[in-house]
């Protein structure tokens, strides 16, 4: 089962890489962002990409520049994420062959977002968006667009967030925070496979 939950490995460092990403596949989640803002992140994306890059969606996020969507594209990463909707940094990430999920907040930004090829939307902030602004936003967008609820949501929300149609989430802090061992991200993990499985 490929779960639409992408988690957001931010403040990771390129030791850590590795077996954090091992507890995230083995418990059932194969989409990871490393944010642009963590220590050394062109590293530990390589070294994701090493262990997982055949078997897991590997990226950025906080990916605010195209210089760095074609670094990306060079080391064989499959996805960027921003938190903006930025349509020259959309439009290389698709030029390049890479999944796009930039960050839009009003549906001016989600049409821009889309008019430049983005392939799903993170919703950012979701927590201050809420379940009804998302339906609201739902009404006008086209049918079939992915959407992904990022920032303030966690396992208690995922029923209602998918009863307001969203197609899944970017999970942070409640699945690693710097220093957290492997050992607490594979129990996290599957907490949060185990609510997401019961509410899709």
């Amino acid at each position: 089962m490929s779960r639409e939950i992408i988690a957001i490995l931010r403040g990771l460092t390129p030791p850590e890489a590795g077996p954090i990403a091992d507890a995230l596949v083995e418990a059932g989640i194969s989409k990871i962002e490393v944010p642009l803002n963590s220590p050394q992140p062109f590293e530990s994306i390589g070294n994701i990409l090493l262990a997982h890059g055949a078997n897991a969606l590997v990226g950025a996020g906080t990916v605010l520049d195209v210089n760095d969507v074609d670094k990306l594209h060079k080391m064989g990463a499959h996805m960027v994420v921003s938190p903006d909707t930025n349509a020259a940094v959309i439009m290389a990430t698709k030029q390049a062959g890479m999944l796009s999920f930039p960050g839009v907040m009003t549906p001016t930004e989600c049409f821009t977002a889309l008019q430049a090829g983005a392939d799903g939307l993170k919703l950012f902030p979701a927590s201050l968006l809420g379940v009804s602004g998302l339906k609201a936003i739902s009404a006008v967008l086209p049918k079939g667009t992915k959407t992904y609820a990022v920032g303030g949501v966690g396992p208690n929300d995922f029923a209602d967030w998918f009863g307001a149609g969203v197609t899944g989430f970017g999970i942070g802090s409640a699945l690693y925070k710097p220093g957290m061992s492997a050992a607490d991200v594979a129990a996290r993990t599957a907490d949060m496979v185990a609510a997401y499985d019961e509410s899709v």
